[in-house]
């Protein structure tokens, strides 16, 4: 028989206002799709396939919510773990390059936020140290300055993600481990660059504390909104591993990224945060599509004149025009098409801190 993937999905139906549940059914042989009847659809990529993660075909946004039989998630499922990385204060200006390392060793990002934690907050983050005589060091210098917390996702990803790392100790790193994360970042012990979980249990605990499952509550973002502009990273360059890039590319050119967030928006509220566009560029329908098509992720920029000054490092709209005219431009770097262009910046200065708190405030709640 011809192998076959099985999982669960759900789509939320806003015409209905109702959460409808399918069966995906996925074939490798010739890369289609069956819900209702089975189409070649070369967009969905085996990788993308697992529990959690939310996939774009035939323009609903289906979230996987569990497999469909025992042999895919015997396939699929098994050496796939989520574990947290969290950035610590004296790399967060270095978190284009950490997403960089991340993706190389084909682990995915599929949550993030920068916070800034309290004595309390992180004292009870790190609650089984309480005993140590570290530990009103490590509270101290972690609540000193923003963190990046990350849910990142793949194969054995708890063990993956400790090995990019490298030693606890720095110096240690550096001798014994001299290409990880710490070895490079690090100073000490202590000012050590990044977290990860130590298991799978850990990893649980700790992503229910940054990213908990309620609706409320967690650690609350960075977002000023003030003297700020706004940035999306867009969703196809999110799934073509160009966060990190992007994101070095911002820090490298002197902007601040004072606040950081992955959001998953369905096509109301792709539509709502676009509907300025609308009757105004002809791509307005592909840009909806687009911004809904997978996680993307918002930025709060902040510089002088931030609205005017960032627009201009993002480039025209159109790639190929940015390319012949401004090649230095994100744009001209990272975008395919005028939809398909990296990303999102504010247009009018006046609407900077209003983009900004639609994402920061509105949609996180």
């Amino acid at each position: 028989m011809e192998e076959r993937f099985a999982f669960l999905a759900e789509w939320y139906d806003p015409s209905a206002s109702l959460l409808r549940r399918y069966q995906l059914l996925f074939y490798p042989r010739d890369g289609s799709v069956e819900m209702v009847r089975r189409t070649r659809y070369e967009e969905l990529k085996e990788e993308d396939l697992f529990v959690g993660n939310r996939v774009h075909v035939f323009s609903r946004q289906l979230s996987l919510i569990g497999y469909g039989d025992q042999y895919t998630a015997s396939k699929l499922g098994c050496k796939k773990e989520r574990t947290l990385a969290m950035i610590k204060p004296d790399a967060v200006t270095k978190i284009g390059d950490i997403i960089q390392m991340i993706y190389s060793e084909n682990l995915l990002v599929t949550k993030a936020k920068m916070t800034k934690l309290s004595w309390k907050q992180a004292a009870d983050f790190y609650s089984e140290h309480q005993s140590k005589p570290f530990f009103n060091n490590l509270v101290q210098f972690v609540t000193s300055g923003p963190v990046v917390a990350m849910e990142v996702m793949g194969d054995e990803a708890v063990s993956a993600w400790r090995k990019i790392l490298g030693p606890t100790d720095s110096a240690a790193a550096r001798s014994d481990a001299p290409r990880s994360l710490r070895a490079q970042l690090g100073t000490d012990g202590t000012k050590n660059a990044a977290h990860g979980s130590d298991s799978l249990a850990s990893a649980a605990r700790e992503l229910e504390f940054f990213f908990p499952s309620t609706t409320s509550g967690g650690p609350s973002s960075t977002a000023k909104c003030a003297d700020c502009t706004c940035c999306i990273i867009k969703p196809h360059a999110i799934s073509e591993g160009l966060t990190g890039k992007i994101l070095s590319s911002i820090t490298q050119a002197g902007f601040e990224i004072s606040a950081l967030q992955m959001f998953n928006l369905d096509q109301a509220n792709a539509e709502e945060f676009l509907e300025v566009y609308k009757g105004v560029v002809d791509e307005y329908t592909g840009l909806v599509s687009e911004l809904c098509s997978g996680p993307c992720m918002a930025l709060e920029i902040r510089g002088a004149e931030p609205s005017r000054t960032f627009r201009e490092y993002c480039g025209p709209a159109d790639p190929e025009l940015a390319r012949h005219l401004r090649p230095t431009t994100l744009r001209a770097q990272f975008g395919k098409n005028k939809v398909q262009n990296a990303v999102h910046c504010t247009d009018l200065p006046e609407d900077g801190i209003l983009e900004v708190q639609y994402f920061f405030k509105i949609l996180d709640g």
